[in-house]
């Protein structure tokens, strides 16, 4: 599967937030999150791995009670069921892998 980020139509989830889902299948998807300086990842879990990458600008994550500040060129590794957020502490963006897929997000 190839995948132009043009073809992908950004979902706006609120409070200064959009993803796009930009390919997948069953076992594995990326996404890209677009976050307004003082935007909310809420505090969450779920039952996926995920691994964060920061594309541009910078957030104050929390991952399973640690908080720290991650920019541009930074990752996290979140484990299942692990609770975590974050907040952009700028313009910013963030490409996050998740196995297996999230289904919720192409429902």
């Amino acid at each position: 599967m190839l995948t132009e980020n043009k073809d992908c139509a950004a979902k706006d989830l609120g409070g200064g937030v959009t993803r796009k889902v930009l390919s997948y299948d069953e076992t594995m998807m990326v996404c890209e999150l677009t976050f307004k300086k003082g935007s909310v990842g809420n505090l969450h879990h779920h039952p996926h791995h995920q691994i964060g990458y920061v594309l541009s600008g910078s957030f104050e994550v929390t991952c399973a009670g640690e908080r720290k500040i991650l920019k541009k060129g930074d990752s996290y590794l979140i484990k299942p069921d692990e609770i975590h957020g974050v907040l952009a502490l700028e313009d910013s963006k963030l490409l996050d892998v998740f196995t297996p897929m999230r289904e919720d997000f192409v429902r």
